[in-house]
């Protein structure tokens, strides 16, 4: 069942994040799926209750240009129907004005980011608005951005900028936002750090009583969120890579941050290396095979197992049934 984050943010805002995971392939959303039902490898398997969680689905400006957006588009209402239990929104992860309209109009996304980020405060305010009033036309969500994190990813590149406080309760204020990403220490890609950094925990308890002030209960969302585990990293380079000094952020952190209004952590590069260590090692290992679909076979329980950990990790696994009767109680 699609919904807005809206609504999963309603259900966990101070008690756990909701993990919005990027998908680009078949195996993936395969996994993302079955990950967050508490299943691995069969769909016959039935849900572990205390496994399932809410999601989101994220899509990139990169993945909508991979191939098609609507082979996407088309794989997702189709997961849809063959795991009707599930509970998620579909959401535009880091779009542009363009992008976030195309996709309001699309009827198909629930959520969309806006990413002004890189503009000045005011220009990112009317940016904001302009989407923020034509998604709420169509019962579209948005997410914006204030601050910036550092790193790479796809065509995002940003140099640190923490989000001030209170320029996160005007810009939410003036622009009528839905929830609002800030930068409080996090960054893209699979080099976030070098030493022992982490969250900026005191910036963000005055972000969220910041925006508290305006919005109670307001959702913030945290981006570059991946934990680039280090097991991931060496199958990756003992399988021939050459990921040097790669580092993410600790997953200890999630939950307490969830305790002060992160409702959606982004997770990406991690999904990545663990597709990059199963079809490396599988290769590697077997270099006479040639079909695609053996590595793939692999990945898609690896990967699901991989979810269920991040969904304990946030605090969201065991709460699906919560949520849906949440959901159906408004209704």
């Amino acid at each position: 069942m699609i919904v807005t984050t809206k609504e999963l943010f309603k259900a966990a805002y101070g008690k756990y994040a909701i993990g919005a995971y990027n998908i680009n392939n078949l195996e993936q959303l395969v996994g993302l799926f079955r990950g967050n039902l508490g299943k691995f490898a069969k769909n016959e398997d039935p849900n572990d209750d205390a496994k399932s969680a809410p999601f989101i689905i994220q899509i990139s400006r990169g993945a909508r240009t991979y191939t098609d957006k609507n082979f996407l588009e088309g794989m997702i209402r189709t997961a849809d129907k063959v795991f009707p239990e599930a509970i998620f929104a579909v959401h535009l992860d880091h779009g542009t004005e363009e992008v976030c309209y195309d996709c309001i109009d699309s009827g198909f996304y629930s959520s969309v980011m806006i990413d002004a980020s890189h503009e000045e405060f005011a220009k990112n305010i009317e940016i904001t608005k302009r989407v923020v009033d034509r998604a709420h036309e169509k019962g579209v969500v948005v997410e914006a951005e204030l601050g910036q994190l550092g790193g790479v990813e796809e065509d995002v590149v940003g140099s640190v900028k923490l989000t001030d406080p209170a320029q996160a309760a005007e810009f939410v204020e003036k622009t009528g936002v839905d929830s609002l990403a800030v930068a409080i220490g996090t960054s893209h890609g699979a080099f976030k750090f070098s030493g022992n950094q982490g969250l900026h925990f005191d910036v963000l308890e005055k972000i969220q009583a910041a925006v508290n002030e305006v919005k109670p209960n307001f959702p913030l969302v945290m981006h570059g969120s991946s934990s680039v585990p280090a097991e991931w990293v060496a199958r990756i380079n003992n399988a021939g890579g050459a990921m040097k000094n790669a580092s993410g952020v600790d997953e200890k952190q999630y939950f307490p941050a969830a305790k002060l209004g992160v409702t959606k952590i982004n997770i990406d590069t991690d999904g990545r290396l663990v597709w990059c260590a199963i079809h490396r090692e599988f290769f590697r290992d077997q270099p006479e095979k040639f079909d695609l679909r053996d590595p793939g076979k692999l990945f898609m329980p690896a990967y699901a197992e991989y979810i269920i950990h991040k969904n304990e990790m946030l605090g969201s696994a065991g709460h699906l049934e919560e949520v849906r009767k949440l959901i159906e109680a408004a209704k």
